[in-house]
């Protein structure tokens, strides 16, 4: 079985390759031309974006077109294809892939799977789906483990500004948080309901902000064992120290600090810090 993704899940050059993962493009549109997220670093991606202000890029999702020749590009290796997007409450890449895959049909035995979340939380979804199956796990077994990773993974972040989200038009029902309380930090999660981003809380600071968001994942998780991902655009003070308070104050038992995808940092500017999370119950026996 092929599996693919979108580098909205935030997979390491390393492990797509360790684990034989395909990611399909999504795209960045800067005024001189397009570009694929995943040809940017990081850091030349908020070179780019900083300078350009206050214009944005915009994103754009693979095409219909596009899954459906990388689709038979896989088949002619193997016909069973399991394809894992972002959210389709932030995204139209899940349709596109759905698309695809309809006209793929004679070729490829495609299924496509919702993440309901992006970054991190796609992530340990597509992880799952790669070492369930390097470790003979039928596609029924590991979907199940996918459906429990879902449900129990929070995505949760803030921001030193709304200015990029409001920018690029992804406010959302974040939007109350406009206007003259525009420089407050706000806390925002993706809504297990519909995938899609709302507010959890505000402050007026990262530190009460990052307290905030520990707040938040105390309540959800209590004492449970936890794999945390923490990520950051270019903001490793933040980082650092929302990793040292969910140390403090949460049963850790696996953290990782990562930079997300430029496609994402579209929308949130280099100031982004939350973390992916995630019981290390679902993920132990993979790993």
């Amino acid at each position: 079985m092929k599996i693919v993704t979108d580098c909205a899940a935030d997979m390491s050059a390393d492990e797509l390759e360790a684990l034989n993962i395909t990611q399909a493009p999504l795209f960045i549109q800067f005024p001189e031309g397009e570009v694929n997220s995943a040809d940017l670093s990081a850091d030349d991606f908020y070179n780019r974006l900083e300078a350009m202000r206050p214009a944005i890029p915009t994103t754009a999702q693979p095409s219909s077109g596009v899954f459906e020749a990388l689709y038979r590009k896989l088949a002619e290796s193997g016909k069973e294809i399991f394809s894992i997007h972002i959210s389709s409450g932030l995204s139209g890449t899940f349709n596109s892939a759905r698309v695809g895959a309809e006209q793929a049909s004679d070729a490829a035995n495609v299924q496509v799977w919702d993440t309901m979340t992006l970054s991190g939380g796609q992530r340990f979804q597509v992880l799952a789906a790669a070492l369930g199956q390097r470790a003979g796990w039928t596609l029924a077994k590991i979907q199940e483990r996918m459906a429990a990773i879902r449900a129990q993974t929070e995505v949760i972040y803030t921001l030193e500004t709304l200015e990029y989200l409001a920018r690029g038009g992804r406010i959302g029902r974040v939007q109350a948080l406009l206007g003259s309380v525009l420089k407050l930090k706000p806390v925002i999660h993706v809504s297990h309901e519909d995938g899609k981003y709302s507010t959890v809380g505000k402050a007026r600071t990262i530190p009460a902000a990052l307290q905030v968001l520990t707040d938040h994942l105390l309540n959800v998780y209590q004492r449970t064992p936890l794999w945390v991902n923490v990520l950051h655009g270019r903001f490793q003070q933040g980082a650092e120290m929302l990793s040292e308070m969910v140390e403090e104050r949460l049963n850790v038992a696996k953290q990782e600090i990562n930079r997300i995808s430029p496609v994402l940092g579209v929308h949130t500017g280099p100031g982004i810090v939350g973390c992916a999370v995630v019981p290390f119950s679902l993920m132990e026996d993979l790993i």
